[in-house]
């Protein structure tokens, strides 16, 4: 039996979480902090990260979950946490993939190593429920997730368009710290539902820093969500292509947010079932929808960068 997060750990616990998108990550864990949840991102790229989970995971499994796994044994395993206070925080998409499994295999690699550390999955899905854990989604939470997945999105998109021209090295990376101190601010009150204004701001911010004319080669990075957006799992590709004087091209983590609500709505379809779930989805779909057509008219609308595809 795996150990389980109850209400008195929030007290007591550090959260581990595992790097993906340092932007947007960031920002969740900021959210989180209000909520009596002490979240730590772990950043940590070494080689052994990788020998932890070829040690922990079968070597068929997939890379990233061999990664995420191994980047929570080597935290585990390093000294820097006492894991008698420390639990691990992973996602769960809902779908058929390590996304939603990978969690067996973290409770099964600390079982023999580390039974009494905790492992929590956040997902929208309705897995992993205990209503008596100390780790709960509240719909406060979930609305301001949606917004710093906006958010995110918009500080990648400009800092991606900015980065490769800048002719003071590290400006964009500053406005970034900048804007990811302010949005954590602006999470603890409702100013953050005022994406319009917040919008302009950040891209009059990023628009003001000196650039060349924008005319390298442009590459775009897709395929699979942990290795597309980690430099963990890409080996620093972004780096990589900036020193090879392109300019990286990332979608956005909305997108995949409405590929897993429109699946839902698919599953309906094929297997002719209408249930509350279909139809929140189809509803979610719309609403998230609404919200990507607005972040792409501000971006159009302020004209100096290009914005997201519909």
């Amino acid at each position: 039996m795996s150990a389980r997060f109850t209400p008195e750990m929030k007290k007591t616990h550090t959260i581990l979480v595992p790097d993906m998108l340092p932007i947007h990550f960031q920002l969740l864990i900021s959210i989180l902090k209000p909520y009596g949840y002490n979240c730590e991102l772990l950043q940590t790229a070494s080689r052994a990260v990788v020998d932890e989970g070829l040690k922990n995971v079968h070597n068929d499994t997939c890379y990233p979950a061999l990664l995420v796994i191994g980047q929570f044994m080597e935290a585990l395993k390093s000294g820097r946490y006492n894991p008698d206070r420390t639990a691990l925080l992973i996602t769960q998409t809902g779908g058929g993939c390590r996304a939603s499994n990978y969690i067996h295999l973290l409770r099964k690699a600390l079982e023999q190593q580390f039974p009494q550390v905790p492992v929590i999955s956040l997902n929208f899905s309705g897995l992993e429920k205990d209503p008596k854990s100390g780790w709960q989604m509240t719909p406060a939470i979930f609305l301001k997730f949606l917004y710093a997945v906006l958010y995110g999105d918009l500080l990648m998109l400009v800092a991606n368009q900015c980065r490769p021209y800048e002719l003071q090295k590290g400006a964009t990376d500053k406005g970034l710290k900048k804007w990811q101190k302010k949005l954590e601010k602006s999470f603890r009150s409702k100013e953050f539902l005022h994406t319009k204004t917040l919008y302009n701001r950040i891209l009059d911010d990023f628009a003001a820093i000196p650039r060349t004319a924008r005319n390298k080669v442009r590459v775009g990075i897709v395929g699979e969500i942990y290795v597309k957006y980690s430099p963990l799992a890409n080996n620093h590709l972004e780096d990589y292509l900036l020193s090879e004087n392109c300019e990286p091209v990332i979608p956005s983590l909305l997108e995949f947010v409405m590929y897993c609500a429109a699946s839902s709505m698919v599953d309906g379809k094929l297997y002719h079932f209408f249930d509350k779930g279909v139809a929140k989805m189809g509803i979610g779909y719309k609403a998230i929808y609404a919200m990507q057509k607005a972040q792409i008219k501000a971006v159009k609308a302020h004209g100096v960068f290009d914005p997201p595809h519909d």
